[in-house]
């Protein structure tokens, strides 16, 4: 039976860089709600959210304090219930970003912790004695560097943090805990919400002292039992943050029968350009074979009656995908365009982060301070006591770094690109004249239209949900080529992942062109040159 999830596509907002409504430099949500005509009209079909919950602001709102109440820098509860009620109005569901794997060290719950080992919410958290050395309890490092045992003078004990120490890892252990994060899910679904995305999910089972923090043994016997407790009897949208997964564990989470999520986000294809073993600082050039295959591998993998697949090139935590993958500069245009058609022709739910659909690019940085994201500033520190050149940090955090995805969204040419009256509470980046949602929407051959063209097509044309994935290998290394098939009819996918003219020799006769990003007439597949980042669909 399909899912309404299924058929959409679904576009992240960060609300701190969105759109700011009263001047004081940082996106709202009234500033979002000014912003919902624009988002129907792009044609999608619901919004991931990031958090906008009660927070001390360590991790940009990823450090919660109360799950049930609203970040004063981004409005009210009835803002928030506003955006619920309006985005319903337009056919647009509002996804909730569910923080569960730690709170704040603000929160009540671990303020309680820390007071006494018999206190009632003690065990909400990790706690560990000093080992025998009277150091850490163990090895085990935190994803933002260092240690991920922090000593509380109050508590007397480590506590865990796999992330900034003002995140305490919460105890899944704890059926009390649990039980806890079940009543606030619920508090939001009776608000109306359309579902929820997972923050790091698979790590919320862990064993510490076996040093095993992610896929922990009852991982999957806590989502079943959250799904029983909340939305399992509802028809609402989870996907789970899973950055470990292959298509095996894919299926565990997202198949029906097991009663977890409707689908995760894998992040297999964006570690690609990474050298294998090593961080994501250490970069190497990205092997579009290997993109290929892995993207070939989770489409026929994950079949529709056993799994669902998620589809994204960037989020909050990635760099801009036409400054990584594309080219930025005399190609933005037709590369932005062509990793779109790539990606949306293909089986799973899309997802377009804020900015993408005008074709926002990184924004380089000279200088640490003016880096904001914490993961940058705590992997720079680190990485210059190893002995990293300066030159060589500052170029990873360019390329890969959180900032460049989070700079605020260019809606004109005016000052600070329309975001904010006041100071922005990160830098904009300086291409906003040219690079902005009006001059988008005043060009009709504009990255804008062909997402919005992408979206209509996978509303109107059921091979685009449903259809068969076949790779296709007979084309050059940097092409990527495949096929849809569903009810006797056939659609050819190509894009030229390169900045060279690579020809094609295949032998489908063209029935028609569906969309292309670079305007000739296509009637034979046979000695086709592509010119740079060139890609279009056709039926065969």
């Amino acid at each position: 039976m399909s899912k309404w999830w299924q058929e959409i596509v679904m576009y992240q907002i960060y609300p701190r860089s969105f759109q700011d409504s009263n001047g004081d430099g940082i996106g709202d949500i009234p500033g979002i709600i000014s912003r919902l005509d624009y988002l129907k009209d792009l044609g999608i079909g619901g919004i991931w959210l990031s958090p906008v919950y009660q927070s001390p602001n360590d991790d940009n709102g990823y450090d919660i304090s109360d799950y049930e109440a609203i970040m004063d820098d981004f409005g009210t509860m009835d803002d928030m219930e506003q955006l619920i009620s309006e985005a319903s109005e337009r056919d647009i569901k509002i996804i909730m970003d569910l923080v569960v794997n730690h709170t704040s060290d603000e929160h009540p719950w671990f303020i309680e912790s820390r007071k006494s080992k018999d206190n009632a919410y003690r065990d909400f958290y990790v706690w560990r004695n000093p080992a025998s050395d009277g150091g850490v309890p163990n090895a085990l490092s935190s994803t933002f560097s260092g240690t991920a045992w922090e000593w509380d003078d109050e508590a007397g004990q480590y506590y865990l943090h796999l992330f900034s120490k003002k995140q305490p890892d919460l105890n899944w252990e704890n059926p009390k805990l649990r039980q806890s994060v079940y009543e606030m899910m619920n508090f939001w679904i009776d608000k109306g919400i359309g579902g929820f995305r997972m923050d790091v999910i698979d790590l919320i089972s862990k064993v510490p002292d076996q040093m095993i923090t992610g896929n922990g043994p009852k991982l999957h016997d806590y989502l079943v039992e959250m799904n029983h407790a909340t939305f399992g009897n509802k028809d609402l949208l989870t996907v789970g943050e899973t950055w470990g997964a292959t298509p095996e564990i894919a299926k565990q989470y997202s198949n029906p029968k097991n009663d977890e999520l409707s689908m995760i986000f894998q992040f297999e294809h964006v570690g690609l350009d990474e050298q294998p073993g090593k961080a994501k600082w250490d970069l190497q050039k990205l092997s579009i074979p290997a993109l290929k295959s892995v993207f070939a591998k989770w489409q026929t993998q994950l079949g529709c009656d056993e799994g669902w697949n998620s589809l994204f090139w960037n989020n909050h935590d990635l760099p801009r995908i036409v400054s990584r993958w594309g080219n930025d500069k005399e190609y933005r245009v037709e590369s932005a365009k062509m990793l779109a058609i790539i990606l949306h022709l293909m089986k799973g739910t899309p997802y377009i982060y804020q900015g993408e659909e005008t074709g926002m690019t990184n924004y380089p940085i000279s200088d640490i301070s003016e880096v904001d994201d914490i993961e940058s500033i705590n992997m720079y520190n680190e990485r210059l006591e190893q002995g990293y050149s300066r030159k060589a940090i500052i170029d990873s955090i360019n390329a890969k770094g959180r900032d460049n995805a989070r700079t605020p969204m260019q809606w004109d040419a005016s000052n600070n690109a329309g975001f904010t009256t006041g100071k922005p509470w990160l830098h904009v980046n300086p291409n906003y004249k040219a690079i902005n949602v009006a001059a988008t929407l005043e060009d009709k051959n504009s990255i804008f239209y062909t997402y919005q063209s992408l979206i209509k097509l996978r509303k109107d044309n059921p091979i685009v949900v449903w259809g068969e994935f076949e790779l296709v290998s007979d084309v050059p290394e940097a092409v990527f080529a495949y096929k849809r098939h569903y009810a006797g009819k056939t659609w050819l996918i190509i894009g030229n992942f390169s900045e060279k003219v690579n020809t094609i020799d295949l032998t489908d006769s063209v029935k028609s062109v569906i969309i292309a990003n670079v305007p000739k007439t296509i009637t034979s597949l046979s000695a086709l040159d592509l010119s740079p980042f060139e890609a279009f669909v056709v039926e065969v």
